[in-house]
């Protein structure tokens, strides 16, 4: 089993519980991201992290939790925010750099939050009244690798047959 982690959550000071979502439902067998989260009432909890892989599913939103509260099973209630992924393709390690700074940058001048792992790709929270023109620039410029995590819907794991093969 591969689990990406997230080293520095946006909100890991509001943060009380790690779990996790399965990957499998978006083509990555075998494949989950752990995610930081703030738990409410019951089997309920707030994501306190910018998903990187697991679509349908963003910052703030209110997920519920299987009955051991180690994996999410689902949205319950939507943030209003969108995740904008993008991938550093470039080889030449003073480009990456110079990428990641422009992104960050450009965030930093924006409001906008955002995550990297293995220093190549990111996620930014973009609030429901964001200006992304900035962004849309940046990646036109720098033609970047991107997609939008909404394009496909959270997806709950196949428990029942996850517990069967243990």
């Amino acid at each position: 089993m591969s689990v990406l982690v997230h080293a520095e959550p946006v909100r890991r000071s509001a943060a009380d519980w790690i779990a996790r979502i399965a990957l499998e439902p978006f083509g990555f067998d075998g494949q989950w991201e752990q995610v930081w989260l703030r738990r409410r009432e019951g089997d309920l909890a707030e994501l306190c992290c910018i998903p990187l892989l697991a679509y349908g599913v963003a910052l703030g939103d209110v997920v519920r939790l299987s009955g051991d509260g180690s994996t999410v099973l689902g949205v319950v209630e939507r943030s209003g925010r969108h995740v904008f992924r993008a991938l550093l393709t470039v080889e030449r390690t003073e480009e990456v750099a110079e990428i990641r700074a422009e992104i960050e940058a450009m965030c930093a001048r924006a409001g906008l939050l955002l995550e990297w792992t293995d220093g190549r790709f990111v996620g930014i929270d973009i609030p429901p009244d964001a200006d992304v023109s900035g962004l849309a620039g940046l990646v036109e410029a720098r033609r970047l690798e991107w997609e939008w995590s909404s394009t496909l819907p959270f997806e709950a794991p196949r428990l029942r047959r996850w517990w069967r093969r243990r």
